[in-house]
């Protein structure tokens, strides 16, 4: 039976004075994807920048294969093995495709599962561009960029926070054979997506949010069944 990779245990989160998250509580499954859905505004990206530590939980907890690290830095975060995708991508401009792989390189352990050539084979195009500038790539090969970044750092949890994005109808079902993948590899993902499509296709699980709590959770092939959960929560059908 799968463990849990990620759990998130009564947290809240505050802006300064806003509060934006209040007791949310969810688990990711070792091995599997979790679909993190809401409109806008639902507190979707400040779930991330939680478990990342951008915003620590004024309460709550959050733990990675058990061990607490919503107190910790946000490299600390990176070197225990979770790996952020931001939303808008972030990538360096002004550094080669090359660069931005290696300036995230974390060899942990013996044997790397990700370095430049493997990267490189999950992303040829970036092979073909590894001496251009990032800020000269399209969006889509951005993405990829964004992604090989992320998993340079060899992680065992992926949080990709709308990585779908501003990107063109084929560029998204690349995105998301190769989600595909890397969950068929083992690795725990985290997926906000504004795609609905696209995140049920992928997830094991769904957790909605609504103004900064848990509304609904459970398995998505339950969700890809329930339009009247669909068009509650998310407005679509």
């Amino acid at each position: 039976m799968a463990t849990d990779a990620l759990q998130i245990s009564a947290i809240d989160v505050l802006y300064g004075d806003s509060h934006i998250l209040h007791e949310v509580s969810l688990s990711l499954r070792e091995g599997t994807v979790l679909g993190l859905l809401g409109r806008n505004g639902a507190g979707k990206t400040t779930s991330i920048n939680a478990i990342i530590g951008f915003l620590p939980p004024r309460a709550g907890a959050i733990l990675l294969h058990g061990e607490r690290i919503d107190h910790r830095t946000p490299e600390a975060i990176a070197r225990l093995g979770v790996g952020l995708v931001p939303q808008g991508r972030r990538i360096f401009p002004s550094l080669s495709v090359r660069d931005n792989l290696l300036v995230a390189a974390n060899a942990r352990g013996q044997s790397p599962r990700w370095q430049l050539p493997s990267v490189y084979e999950l992303f040829p195009r970036l092979r073909e561009r590894e001496r251009q500038l990032g800020g000269l790539l399209s969006g889509g090969e951005q993405q990829m960029l964004a992604i090989g970044r992320a998993l340079m750092g060899n992680p065992r949890m992926l949080l990709l926070d709308e990585p779908s994005e501003g990107l063109a109808p084929l560029i998204v079902t690349e995105l998301g054979h190769t989600i595909a993948r890397l969950k068929a590899e083992g690795l725990s993902i985290v997926l906000v997506e504004q795609n609905l499509t696209l995140a049920l296709g992928l997830a094991d699980d769904v957790v909605i949010l609504n103004t900064g709590r848990v509304v609904h959770q459970g398995p998505a092939a339950a969700l890809r069944s329930s339009d009247a959960v669909i068009t509650q929560h998310l407005g679509v059908v």
